[in-house]
C-alpha cells in the first residue's frame, strides 16, 4: 500500500507544498502557441485569418491505420468506435486543397521556421541540423487528413526559474487543428480557418512538484514568447497542456486550458483524483477483486421501465431507445467514492459512455449507489432480480439506440476493470469548475510514422548565427534592466513580456533616448492603440528614433510627443517632418507665452459676467491650444495664476 494514501486532502487554498511532496505530485507542460506568419506552414492560404462565412462543406468518416510496426493506435482504435460523421466548413479565401489532402504540401515555410528558431535558441535548446516532418495521427476528426505535420526543432534546453532551472525537453513546429463548432451525438462539425496555421509547442519535463509553480512556469514561457513579436495573442492563440501524476499513479495529460489561471486547481483536482483512484484500487484489492476476476451481467430492462416516472428514461423510451442494466459484481459503494471536488467516481464511467458512446445527454446513466437513485424502489429490485443480483453488487442503467447502449456497457466494463489497476492513462479535458473529464486513451508512440512527402529540411548555420546575433533580450534580463533604469515597475513588467521591449531596446540604443519617456509612450500609448487595431506600424523604429533624437536634443519637448503621434495615427497621409513641425522649439516660446499671458490677463475681464467659474482652465485651453507642446503646461499655469483673480471653482489657490 503506498504511504500517501492515508493523506486527506485539505481545501485548496490550505493545501502546502509538503502536502504535495508527500502525495509525490510531479507536473509539467505543453504550450502550444501560434506564430504570426502571413501564410500557413505547409500551404499558402493566408494565417490568421477567421471567418464565418461557408462556402462549401465536406463529410467525412475516419478510420485507423496500422503503424509502421504494424499495429494499431489505441487511441485511434477509440475514435473509431464513437463512428462520428465529421463535417468540415471550408471558407474558399482560408483553405486549399492541401488541407483536404488533395494536394501534396508546398515546402515548409520558411518564415514559421525563422520564428521557431528564434524561439529555440531562447530556451537554450540544442538545436536540431536537419528537420524530419513526421506524421501524428489525429482520428478526432480536428484534421480532415487524419494526420498533423510535425517536426522537432530542438531538445534539452532550460529556463530559469527562482534558485533553479526548469528543464525543456522540446521544441516542436507543427500545424494547428480545426476549431470545433458543435458536437451532438455522431457528429461533430468544424471550422477549417485555423487549420494549418503554424504552431509551436515547447514540453517541459515534469519538474513542477506544486499546482503553482506550473502557473509561475506557464506564465514565464508566456512572457518568453511574446516578448520576440513572433506569436499571435488573444483567444485561441495559445493553449496549455498540463501533465500531472502522483506517486503510484501515472502522467495524465489536461489537454487544452484556455487560462493559465486556472491551472493551480486543475492540477489540485487532478492530484485528489489519482489520489482516490489509488484509494479505490486499494479497496478493490480488499475485496479479492482484480481486472481478471470481475464478474458482471447485463440485461436489457426497458420493459421493466416503460411506466418509470423518471423523465429522461420516460422520454428516451417513448423516441423508441431502448434500456440495458448490468451487475459489476462486488463494487457496491465503489461509484459513490469521490474522485474530485463535488464529484464521484460513476462520474468516470458516465464521461467514457458520452465520449465513445456518444449518449451525450445529461444524464446519461443511473446507478444504484446513488443517494437520488431516480427510478423507484420497485423498479430498481426488478432490475436486480432480473440480473441476480446480491446485496454487494452495483447495478448501472443506460438507454439509447441499442448499438449505443452495446457500446456504453463495453465501456462500463472497461472501466471498471481499469479502477483494479488504479489510474488508466488518459487525455481529459478541463471543465470550468476546476475538475476535468474523460476525452480520449492517451496516445502512444504509434502514432507516430515518417512523413514520405515532405524530404529533409538542413538548417543552414548561417540561419543560426544571423538568428543569434539578433535575438531579443529574455524577459527575465529586460525585466531588471528596466528596474535598474528606474521605469515604474507596471510600465517594466508590461514592457518585459511584450514585443515593444524589442523596439524600446532600439531607440534606447540609436536615439540615446529618455528611458522613463520612450517606456511610457510605448506601454501607454501604442500599446493599446495596437489593441484598438490603429495603423501603429506607421509608427516604425526609424520614427521613433528620429522623434525621440530630436526630443533628446532639445529639438522637441516632451509633452509634443503624444500630439506628433496622434498626427502620424489619424492621418495617414501626414509625414514625421510634417508631423513634427509645428511642435519644433523656436526659441520664441517664452515671448510667445508673455504674449498670451497679457492676452489671457484682459480676456478674464470679459469673463466676468459670462464664467462665475472654470475661468482657469478656459484660459490654460486658450494658451495651451497655441503652444500646446512647446511649453511645459505647469509653467503656464504657474504664470496664469498670477493674473485670474477669484475663479469659483477654486483652482486658483
Amino acid at each position: 500500500m503506498l504511504s500517501h494514501l492515508d493523506f486527506t486532502f485539505k481545501p485548496f487554498e490550505k493545501m502546502t507544498p509538503a502536502d504535495y511532496a508527500y502525495l509525490g505530485l510531479k507536473s509539467g507542460l505543453e504550450i502550444h502557441q501560434q506564430l504570426k506568419t502571413e501564410r500557413k506552414l505547409f500551404c499558402r492560404c493566408p494565417a490568421g485569418r477567421y471567418s464565418t462565412r461557408v462556402d462549401a462543406e465536406i463529410l467525412r468518416h475516419m478510420r485507423p491505420t496500422l503503424s509502421e510496426l504494424g499495429v494499431y493506435d489505441g487511441t485511434a482504435l477509440m475514435e473509431f468506435k464513437t463512428k462520428k460523421e465529421i463535417i468540415y466548413l471550408l471558407n474558399a479565401e482560408t483553405v486549399c486543397t492541401y488541407e483536404m489532402d488533395d494536394a501534396p504540401p508546398f515546402e515548409i515555410d520558411p518564415e514559421a521556421v525563422r520564428y521557431a528558431l528564434e524561439i529555440a535558441l531562447l530556451l537554450k535548446l540544442n538545436l536540431i541540423g536537419e528537420l524530419h516532418i513526421a506524421r501524428k495521427q489525429y482520428l478526432d476528426g480536428s484534421i480532415p487528413t487524419g494526420f498533423q505535420r510535425t517536426t522537432i526543432f530542438g531538445t534539452e534546453g532550460e529556463i530559469p526559474y527562482g534558485n533553479r532551472k526548469i528543464r525543456i525537453a522540446q521544441l516542436g513546429l507543427e500545424e494547428d487543428a480545426c476549431r470545433e463548432v458543435t458536437d451532438i451525438g455522431h457528429t461533430i462539425t468544424y471550422r477549417t480557418d485555423r487549420l494549418g496555421m503554424p504552431l509551436i509547442e515547447m514540453v517541459t519535463y515534469p519538474d513542477m512538484r506544486t499546482p503553482q509553480e506550473v502557473a509561475d512556469v506557464a506564465n514565464i514561457l508566456r512572457r518568453l514568447v511574446r516578448a520576440t513579436g513572433r506569436v499571435r495573442t488573444g483567444a485561441g492563440a495559445a493553449r496549455e497542456d498540463v501533465n500531472v501524476s502522483v506517486e503510484g499513479g501515472t502522467r495524465i495529460e489536461i489537454k487544452g486550458v484556455p487560462s493559465i489561471g486556472r491551472i493551480p486547481y486543475l492540477i489540485y483536482n487532478e492530484a485528489m483524483r489519482q489520489h482516490n483512484l489509488l484509494k479505490i484500487r486499494e479497496e478493490l484489492r480488499r475485496r479479492g477483486i482484480t481486472a481478471q476476476t470481475l464478474r458482471y451481467k447485463s440485461a436489457e430492462v426497458t420493459g421493466l421501465l416503460t411506466e418509470t416516472s423518471y423523465v429522461p428514461i420516460q422520454q428516451a423510451i417513448a423516441a423508441g431507445a431502448v434500456a440495458h442494466a448490468i451487475k459489476l459484481e462486488g463494487l457496491r459503494g465503489i461509484l459513490a467514492h469521490p474522485t474530485q471536488e463535488h464529484t464521484y467516481f460513476a462520474q468516470e464511467i458516465s464521461d467514457r459512455i458520452k465520449v465513445i458512446a456518444c449518449l451525450m445527454d445529461h444524464p446519461n446513466m443511473l446507478h444504484s449507489d446513488a443517494i437520488e437513485p431516480g427510478i423507484s424502489r420497485g423498479q430498481w429490485n426488478r432490475i436486480r432480480k432480473r440480473l441476480a443480483s446480491g446485496a454487494e453488487d452495483v447495478i448501472v442503467v443506460v438507454w439509447g439506440s441499442p448499438e449505443d447502449v452495446d457500446t456504453a456497457l463495453k465501456e462500463t466494463i472497461i472501466r471498471a476493470q481499469e479502477a483494479c489497476e488504479g489510474v488508466p492513462s488518459e487525455t481529459r479535458q478541463a471543465f470550468r469548475d476546476g475538475t476535468n473529464g474523460f476525452e480520449r486513451i492517451l496516445p502512444g508512440a504509434d502514432r507516430m510514422y515518417p512523413d514520405t512527402d515532405e524530404p529533409p529540411i538542413g538548417i543552414p548555420d548561417r540561419l543560426v548565427e544571423e538568428t543569434r546575433a539578433q535575438l531579443p533580450v529574455p524577459p527575465w534580463e529586460r525585466l531588471n534592466r528596466l528596474n535598474e533604469l528606474k521605469i515604474p515597475p507596471q510600465v517594466a513588467k508590461l514592457l518585459s513580456e511584450s514585443r515593444w521591449g524589442v523596439l524600446f531596446d532600439a531607440v534606447l540604443r540609436r536615439a540615446n533616448a529618455d528611458a522613463k519617456l520612450a517606456a511610457c509612450t510605448l506601454v501607454h500609448l501604442l500599446r493599446p492603440w495596437d489593441k484598438l487595431r490603429l495603423p501603429v506600424e506607421r509608427l516604425s523604429e526609424d520614427v521613433l528614433v528620429e522623434l525621440f533624437a530630436a526630443v533628446q536634443a532639445g529639438r522637441l519637448r516632451k509633452e509634443a510627443v503624444r500630439v506628433i503621434l496622434e498626427g502620424l495615427i489619424f492621418d495617414r497621409q501626414r509625414s514625421l517632418a510634417e508631423a513634427m513641425g509645428p511642435y519644433l522649439v523656436k526659441g520664441t516660446e517664452t515671448a510667445e507665452l508673455d504674449t498670451l499671458i497679457d492676452q489671457a490677463a484682459n480676456l478674464q475681464h470679459t469673463l466676468v459676467s459670462r464664467l462665475k467659474s472654470g475661468r482657469m482652465n478656459y484660459l490654460m485651453g486658450f494658451i495651451m491650444i497655441r503652444l500646446r507642446g512647446r511649453i511645459d503646461p505647469a509653467v503656464a499655469r504657474a504664470r496664469l495664476m498670477n493674473v485670474v483673480v477669484g475663479d469659483d471653482d477654486g483652482s486658483k489657490r
